[in-house]
C-alpha cells in the first residue's frame, strides 16, 4: 500500500484539487481515496489501470463530499450549440495543443464551472474515459455527456482566451508606457 500511495499521491492530489477547488478539500478527497483504496484494490481487475482507477475513486469521494454539502443552485451555461466545433477535434482552449495553459488559470476557469460540466471535462481529460464511459458512470446519455464536453470546453476556451487577451492588452500598454518618447523640449538660448 505505501507503494501506492508514493507513485499515485501526487496524480490523485492534483485531479482531487481540480475537482474540488482548494487544497484542503483536495487533501481530504486524497486521503479518503487512498482509505477506499486500502480496502478495495482487490477489486482492480487491471493493474495497469490502477491510477485510473484511482481517480475513479476520487471522483466518487468528491461527489459524495460534494453531496453532504448544501447543494448550490446550478444554472446551465448558455451558448449557441451550432457554433461549437466537435469537441473530439479541439483542446481545451481551442488553439495550438503545445500551447502551455497557465494551470492558475486552467483550475479558475475550471472553478467557475457548474459541477454537471466540469465533472464529464475532469473524466475525460484526467481519467482519459470515453464518452460512453463517463454517460454509464454519471448514468446519463451519450448525447448529453458530448453536449457538456462542448459547453464546458467552450466555456473554458471562450475563459481562458478572455484571460489572455487582456493580459496581453496590459503588457502593451505597459511597454508602450516606456517606450514612449520624451516630448519635453529643450530650448537653446543664443
Amino acid at each position: 500500500m505505501v507503494a501506492l500511495v508514493a507513485e499515485h499521491h501526487a496524480a490523485v492530489y492534483r485531479y482531487a484539487f481540480r475537482l474540488a477547488g482548494t487544497a484542503a478539500d483536495a487533501e481530504d478527497v486524497a486521503q479518503q481515496t487512498f482509505l477506499i483504496a486500502q480496502e478495495k484494490l482487490d477489486q482492480v481487475r487491471d493493474a495497469e489501470r490502477v491510477g485510473h482507477w484511482l481517480l475513479a475513486v476520487a471522483r466518487n469521494v468528491f461527489l459524495k463530499m460534494r453531496r453532504r454539502r448544501t447543494p448550490a443552485p446550478v444554472g446551465g451555461l448558455e451558448i449557441d450549440v451550432n457554433s461549437v466545433p466537435d469537441p473530439a477535434s479541439l483542446d481545451a482552449t481551442g488553439g495550438d495543443d503545445n500551447e502551455e495553459i497557465d494551470p492558475q488559470r486552467l483550475q479558475t476557469a475550471l472553478d467557475e464551472l457548474p459541477d454537471e460540466f466540469r465533472i464529464p471535462v475532469l473524466m475525460f481529460y484526467f481519467e482519459e474515459a470515453s464518452y460512453r464511459d463517463i454517460a454509464e458512470q454519471l448514468d446519463l446519455p451519450p448525447g448529453t455527456v458530448m453536449s457538456r464536453l462542448s459547453r464546458a470546453k467552450s466555456h473554458l476556451r471562450r475563459r481562458l482566451l478572455a484571460v489572455e487577451r487582456s493580459e496581453t492588452t496590459r503588457i502593451d500598454k505597459q511597454q508602450s508606457a516606456h517606450s514612449t518618447p520624451s516630448h519635453r523640449s529643450s530650448t537653446v538660448k543664443p
